[in-house]
């Protein structure tokens, strides 16, 4: 049986509220300050604003985490650019224990990577609540730049994203996910028999 993901965005929370209900003052400047840094091209957001298809979108994630820090603030700026992208998070509490059965929990059992509970995980959902992509926990721009600093210079993995372009490299990527799922549903046969265009 699929995982009830509407009953999950039905229980998630909007960015604002998320920080609200979770973070404390610190984590609060933290997110802040790592919003600050991300900045959309002018092409970016008129991509977004092209968008023609509801998009829920659900991330699984922590206050405390530093990759959500760096991943949700891009993915926040991503969707407030595009009326379609409705944007929601589920809490993950650093102590995780499987065995528990909040919502967090067994979302976070669902959306195991690597044989382990990650943060951010971000679930792309169709209109209809129909799962499209999951994808998590770090952008391969992130993976590249940690491996050759823990590698160093020497090590051969293909473009390295200088910590000073991460931000810029990460919503390209990023971006990336968001296009090729609005794309899939523009062109869902179902989807569009649903909305009349078929």
């Amino acid at each position: 049986m699929s995982f009830d993901f509407k009953s999950v965005f039905d229980h998630a929370l909007p960015y604002d509220r998320f920080l609200d209900t979770y973070a404390n003052a610190d984590d609060k400047k933290r997110w802040a300050d790592v919003s600050a840094t991300v900045q959309l091209s002018t092409d970016q957001k008129n991509l977004l604003a092209g968008f023609r298809r509801k998009m829920p979108v659900i991330c699984l994630a922590g206050v405390w985490c530093g990759d959500c820090v760096s991943a949700c603030s891009i993915l926040h700026a991503i969707a407030r650019e595009s009326q379609m992208i409705d944007f929601r998070f589920i809490h993950r509490d650093r102590n995780f224990l499987p065995q528990a059965t909040d919502l967090g929990t067994r979302l976070a059992n669902e959306l195991s990577i690597c044989g382990g509970p990650r943060v951010p995980v971000v679930v792309f959902l169709s209109e209809d609540f129909c799962e499209c992509e999951r994808f998590g926990e770090r952008t391969l721009a992130t993976y590249r730049q940690k491996i050759s600093a823990r590698q160093g210079a020497s090590c051969s993995t293909g473009l390295m994203a200088h910590p000073d372009n991460l931000v810029k490299a990460n919503t390209a990527e990023w971006l990336t996910h968001f296009e090729r799922i609005q794309l899939m549903l523009q062109l869902s046969p179902r989807l569009m028999k649903l909305n009349g265009e078929a």
